[in-house]
This record gives C-alpha cells, structure tokens and sequence, in this order.
C-alpha cells in the first residue's frame, strides 16, 4: 500500500469555492476538460456523447439542489465536485501499486498512470467520489489542480491557475496555498466561513467551500479578502462588484 508523506511541506494548494455565487454554468467542467484532454491526464475520453447513454471522464461535475431555507424561502444552490486533494487521503493508503500519491512539497493528489492498474480501489476509497475511470486505457483519472498550468513558466503568472479558476465567469473559484493562514484564499475562508465537505469522513480536504449567504445577512459580514486574480477580460471582476451591489 502506498504512504502519505511523512514529513508534508506547509504548502496546501487547493480551490476555494463559493456556493452564494456559483450560477451552475458548468463553464469550470467544460474548460477542464478541454485542458486535460491535451495535459497531464490525457486524453480524457467519451463514450456515445450525443446518444442516449453518455458516459466519460470528468474532473469537475456540478450537482444542483434546491434548498428551502428555515424561513420558507427556497433556492437553487449549484454545487461543483472534483478532487479535494484531501491532507489523510484513503485513495492514496488504499493503492496496492502507488500509482495513487500525495506530492510532500505541495499537496496535490495524483495518479501515474504507468502504474496504476486499475484495480478500482481508490474509487471505492473516496468518499467524496472524486476518481474516474478511463475505460480506455484502464487506469484511473482526477483532477491534478493543473500542474501542467501553475508551474509553467511560459505561461503569464497570471494564467498560472487551474483551468476551472481563469474560466468561471462569476468568479466563484479562487485558488492559492491554504496552508498560509495570509495567503487570499485561507483569508477568505476565514471571513466568510468555509467549511470542509463531509468532515465526519476524517479525509481533511484542502479544498473549501464558502456557504451560501442568507438572505439579507450580507450587509452585516465582515469584509471577504480579495480573490485571486485571473487571467479574463474583466468579467470575472464585474460580476464580483454586481454580487457585491445586489447583496447589499
């Protein structure tokens, strides 16, 4: 079985992501999936995607639930997934071969497919159902938080974010180091709430979520630290000051 580090570095990268914002546009899904289908985990393959019965590899899924609030008010929370790059990750313990590991200087979870031999384990590991399965080459995918994209240095820093981050047009994804209580984003959790999905599991992911606000209450809370910056025309930050305007 495989290990986690024993001596991890303080470095947490993860996504932070904000459900009062997030729209459900699924824009984050479609661009990781053009920029794995030609990175690090590729190709990412589909089976019948205009029939009856798709299926595929997907890192990010969004799931939609509507929600009755305790004043009666209902609403639609849109809720995206993927790997939550988890510090005691039971997919990485679970792996008979270590393809499935945990990178000591960063964090992030991945899998190398040259010795992942598809057992499945891991799948049935994650509580949060964050593996996929490549039928056609027999290995198991995740997300890889786009290493192939915030360590290019070719790349304006920017672009250096995942994917999913420089394409959400509400701006409701943020990503840096969680384990900097100064950095942005643990900044962020720290005003606005952010939580761990499914901590009974024991997993503790470095990915947050930031709650809804309820209806009204978003006068009185303390101010949210910045975002992190991406690279877009400017909507991602228009549409953070019209949320900031319409929440008042």
């Amino acid at each position: 079985m495989t290990s986690l580090p024993t001596e991890p570095s303080a470095t947490k990268l993860g996504l932070v992501i904000d459900l009062d914002i997030c729209v459900g546009c699924h824009a984050c899904a479609v661009n990781c999936k053009e920029w794995n289908t030609g990175g690090h985990s590729a190709p990412l393959p589909d089976h019948d995607p205009y029939g009856a019965d798709p299926s595929g590899v997907w890192f990010n899924r969004i799931h939609s639930f509507e929600v009755v609030e305790e004043t009666g008010a209902g609403r639609t929370v849109h809720f995206p997934k993927s790997c939550l790059h988890c510090d005691d990750a039971p997919c990485v313990t679970v792996c008979p071969t270590g393809a499935s590991y945990k990178r000591a200087d960063d964090g992030i979870v991945l899998v190398n497919p040259d010795t992942c031999i598809g057992c499945k384990l891991c799948s049935w590991a994650c509580p949060y159902g964050a593996r996929e399965y490549d039928e056609d080459a027999g290995v198991m995918k995740k997300c890889t938080l786009c290493v192939d994209r915030i360590y290019n240095t070719e790349l304006p820093p920017d672009m250096r974010v995942p994917a999913c981050v420089s394409t959400c047009p509400a701006g409701a994804r943020s990503f840096g180091d969680l384990g900097d209580p100064a950095s942005d984003v643990s900044k962020l959790v720290a005003a606005r709430g952010g939580f761990d999905l499914m901590p009974e599991q024991g997993c503790k992911p470095t990915n947050k979520y930031l709650p809804p606000r309820p209806k009204g209450a978003a006068a009185g809370e303390p101010e949210a630290a910045p975002l992190t910056p991406v690279a877009a025309d400017g909507a991602g930050v228009v549409a953070r000051w019209v949320d900031r305007i319409l929440s008042l």
